[in-house]
């Protein structure tokens, strides 16, 4: 007498437990759809889980369903090309970090980190890399040589707001290619042992342009030829100007023909056969000096039987100037090229990564927050390990399915509809119920 009533009730349960579960997946698809257009959007799925109960006397009791959302955040939208060197997306695996501008601007040294698919980056008033919806792009900070100092990468202490400033910048030079061609006659016998003077123009480190002059004297010798040269470097800027001095000599053979064979150090640097540089000290700092390696068919100086020739010199460097234009390349380094010419790395982008991406916290506007169920991060170089390369000129679509999730908004009405009859079916059995207690 009992079962019947119990089991009608246990129906009815299980009816609004499946309004209650298909509203929640018709939330997720009207979630889906009005995102349809929302660069750096993850569709979220809802799955449906049956809840079995003890069943007892030949009687069967619904249990009923439940649901549980979840957010795609391992799932990649297309990427499509724009017009902007700062609109970024990631090619497969990892996401970008970001902050608020808002904790940013307010003074937080250390502001959370947050994580996005993509993003359209421009400076704002004071020079932050910042989105219309106020995420700031973090990165790591680098030197003026362009390296990337110790950082930490299980954590994100060392991530800084990019910040892309207006202010000059001078780039003094650190190296120098001798490449030069030394007439062979000049170390024979009888030769008229001429010295070769060349000046290279390199710039300090306010931005000035400074000399440095390099002399090349052969060796005479009383018989047949010496193939040697000594080349002193005299620095204008620097008391004494001698700043180094080396003994050269060629080989003639014919395999390594018009090569160095050696290299004599007597003040300066010393050469170093790996690099085939010496490091000199000028006024403003050591440059490195690159000559060639032993018997280096294709280093820069050579000796031949040819006239003197200083045009395959190089250097770096440039005089004082303005950021122009920037933008981030595919490893992630925001660089900037200067009304010289000049360009420099700014400041790196590293991509992060959790071993469940699935289980990070969304947050508005398309970011995410690392949470218990995601892992620990790590903040990985683009490309390297398992994430993908840096996409500029792109950003990322959403992953939603217009076709899809319409096709599941019909389906979710019909179970909605279904489960609206189961309710409505129980309520016409409790009243015949009712009508033979009467």
């Amino acid at each position: 007498r009992k079962a019947l009533p119990m089991t009608i009730s246990s129906s009815l349960n299980a009816g609004v437990a499946g309004l209650s579960a298909n509203a929640s997946r018709l939330a997720a698809i009207s979630d889906n759809i009005a995102n349809a257009s929302t660069n750096g959007y993850k569709r979220v799925q809802t799955d449906f889980h049956s809840m079995a109960l003890a069943n007892s006397g030949g009687s069967y009791t619904a249990g009923g369903v439940r649901t549980t959302s979840t957010r795609l955040v391992e799932q990649n939208g297309s990427i499509v090309s724009t017009g902007s060197g700062t609109d970024i997306a990631v090619q497969d695996r990892g996401l970008i970090p970001v902050a608020n501008l808002t904790a940013v601007e307010g003074g937080d040294e250390t502001p959370q980190m947050l994580l996005t698919a993509t993003g359209s980056f421009t400076t704002d008033s004071n020079g932050y890399l910042k989105t219309t919806s106020g995420l700031v792009l973090m990165g790591w900070e680098l030197g003026e040589d362009g390296t990337l100092p110790a950082v930490a990468r299980g954590n994100s202490d060392s991530l800084t707001p990019v910040q892309i400033t207006k202010q000059p910048a001078a780039f003094p030079t650190t190296q120098i290619t001798m490449g030069v061609t030394l007439p062979a006659a000049q170390t024979e016998a009888g030769a008229a042992g001429d010295d070769q003077v060349t000046t290279i123009e390199y710039i300090d480190n306010l931005g000035k342009r400074q000399n440095l002059t390099a002399t090349f004297s052969p060796t005479v010798p009383a018989t047949g030829s010496s193939n040697t040269w000594t080349l002193a470097l005299d620095d204008a800027a620097s008391t004494p100007a001698r700043v180094g001095e080396y003994d050269i000599v060629f080989n003639d053979s014919r395999a390594a023909g018009g090569t160095i064979a050696s290299v004599a150090t007597t003040t300066g640097g010393a050469y170093d056969a790996g690099t085939g540089s010496v490091i000199v000290t000028l006024d403003s700092g050591p440059v490195e000096i690159f000559v060639g390696e032993l018997n280096d068919t294709g280093g820069p100086m050579k000796q031949l039987s040819y006239d003197f020739q200083t045009s395959a010199i190089t250097k770096d460097g440039s005089q004082a100037a303005q950021i122009q234009t920037y933008e981030i390349d595919s490893g992630g380094f925001v660089v900037a090229t200067y009304d010289t010419g000049a360009s420099r790395k700014l400041f790196q982008i590293p991509i992060v990564d959790v071993p469940n991406p699935n289980g990070l916290t969304a947050m508005d506007r398309q970011t995410f927050a690392p949470s218990a169920d995601s892992g620990a991060y790590y903040l990985w170089d683009a490309g390297d390990g398992p994430v993908g390369e840096m996409v500029p000129f792109g950003l990322s679509e959403s992953t939603t399915d217009v076709a899809g999730e319409l096709t599941s908004m019909i389906q979710t009405q019909r179970a909605y509809s279904s489960n609206a009859k189961v309710i409505q079916t129980v309520d016409e059995m409790l009243q015949e119920t009712t009508n033979i207690i009467r």
